[in-house]
């Protein structure tokens, strides 16, 4: 008869070490990839003036990014469930890392769409492993903590877009201007890959995983044909190729799922497991993120421009606004996970509560004030957005994956991450629309105020989209712990 060995308090705590170190890794990679899909909104004037863009090389220097990284997440996913998630990891951030400081070295507008390309589909490869990574290989225990991480990450990402890159563009250091928002990921990169290599867990065979080609390219020509009228159909003046390509979407995505059903029939791996929409959690989960992401993309978005083209502010000074939003999102993620663990979901609705309150006192210090809305109500507003968004996007991300099965974990981190830089991207693209046309040919202060209180609105009706989806989870928390 053999005795069970239990862990001393020494093993436990290198253990713990273990974990955190690794999470340390994982997320300095989630936000390196949400800095640089925001920096660049900041950087638009200088690379105007530098590298000669036009406003159509612009959205694609911003749009391509996201494009291609929204396209090739799913795809991500499989390789890291087929090849191991360290591996797919590491090659992620070796390629970001090149790639940026291809970017940070182009001389023309046309060079930098193609190495804003090719950034979005490495960090398409490198940003699945990371919930896959804490899904499959992290303790129960550990999980919660680890997803309020990479929330918090996520979150400071968008935001220190904003702030630092506004701050490192007009520092100008060494003559780099724009470049250096870029060319900072090259060390950072570094690091994170000889770091990964060495702390990350070995691959875990998974020989029934396959990879799906056409189901990968029917998918990626589908998201191609929203994601590119949806950005660019402002600009150009919504002509007739956008509104085709986006009813064409629709078929091209109807095949793809097919195709993909049809492989799953056939006892093979399609690259998206619909099986995965038939768990509760998963599914509602999925639509909390989309809802908030949508909401969370056009007000970062629109608010820029009411700082800058509104309230004639300075990009960095644009950018410190943002500041509370951060500090605030930090302190509530960092405490997310055990008030989940103490109110579960209510801590969820209470957090969106809080992010809706800010966005209605915005909303009525822009009505009563217009452009003369002092900066201390908007830091106010602002901090209480942060703290509420803080409580809600960690905790949204552990729930949607928390009846994934491990071997599923990558796909299901890809079908996630895809969703939320769609809905970043059409939140964007959309409520962008509506702010741009109530604006038309008119300019001052008065109407951008006013075209900003339309889009607090309705980011106050996706806002509640989220409380309906977390009380679906709520219901289906209390019918697992009953079962």
């Amino acid at each position: 008869m053999t005795k069970a060995v239990s862990q001393g308090p020494a093993e436990v705590t290198k253990s713990r070490s273990n974990y955190a170190v690794m999470l340390v890794v994982l997320l300095s990679a989630t936000f390196i990839v949400q800095f640089d899909f925001f920096v660049v909104n900041v950087a638009a004037p200088s690379l105007s003036a530098d590298l000669g863009a036009s406003a159509a090389a612009l959205e694609l220097i911003v749009g391509g990014y996201a494009f291609a990284y929204a396209s090739g997440m799913i795809t991500g996913g499989r390789l890291g469930d087929l090849h191991g998630h360290r591996k797919l990891f590491v090659i992620g951030v070796i390629a970001f890392t090149i790639t940026s400081l291809l970017c940070g070295i182009t001389v023309t507008a046309e060079q930098l769409v193609l190495a804003r390309l090719a950034q979005g589909l490495a960090g398409a490869l490198m940003v699945p492993q990371v919930l896959a990574v804490i899904t499959s290989d992290f303790p129960a225990e550990a999980r919660g903590r680890a997803f309020a991480g990479y929330g918090m990450a996520a979150g400071l990402g968008s935001i220190a877009g904003q702030v630092l890159g506004g701050a490192m563009v007009q520092a100008d250091l060494f003559g780099l201007g724009w470049r250096l928002i870029f060319l900072i990921n090259v060390p950072i990169g570094i690091v994170t890959a000889i770091a990964a290599a060495r702390v990350l867990p070995e691959k875990r065979d998974n020989p029934q995983t396959g990879l799906d080609p056409l189901g990968a390219l029917g998918l990626s020509a589908a998201l191609a044909l929203l994601l590119v009228p949806l950005g660019m159909g402002h600009s150009a003046g919504w002509p007739a190729w956008t509104w085709i390509c986006m009813a064409l979407a629709v078929p091209v995505a109807a095949a793809t799922l097919r195709w993909e059903q049809l492989l799953g029939r056939r006892g093979k791996s399609p690259m998206l497991d619909l099986a995965l929409f038939r768990v509760s959690s998963f599914r509602a989960g999925l639509i909390a993120g989309v809802a908030f992401n949508m909401y969370f993309g056009s007000l970062m978005f629109t608010l820029t421009l009411l700082l800058q083209s509104g309230l004639n502010l300075s990009p960095f000074m644009a950018g410190v606004v943002f500041s509370p939003m951060g500090v605030f999102f930090s302190l509530s993620a960092m405490y997310g996970g055990k008030l989940t663990a103490r109110f579960g979901m209510n801590s969820l609705v209470w957090g969106s509560l809080v992010t809706a309150v800010g966005l209605v006192l915005l909303a009525v210090g822009l009505n009563v004030s217009g452009p003369d809305v002092g900066l201390a109500w908007l830091l106010f507003c602002l901090a209480l957005v942060g703290l509420g968004n803080g409580a809600v996007l960690p905790s949204l991300m552990g729930a949607s994956l928390l009846k994934v099965q491990p071997q599923s974990a990558g796909v299901a981190s890809g079908v996630l991450t895809t969703s939320q830089q769609f809905a970043i991207s059409g939140g964007v693209a959309v409520i962008g629309a509506l702010y741009f046309g109530l604006i038309g040919d008119r300019t001052g202060g008065a109407v951008h105020a006013s075209a900003m209180q339309w889009a607090l609105w309705i980011n106050l009706v996706l806002v509640f989209a989220v409380i309906g989806m977390v009380l679906v989870l709520k219901r289906i928390e209390k019918e697992t712990q009953a079962s």
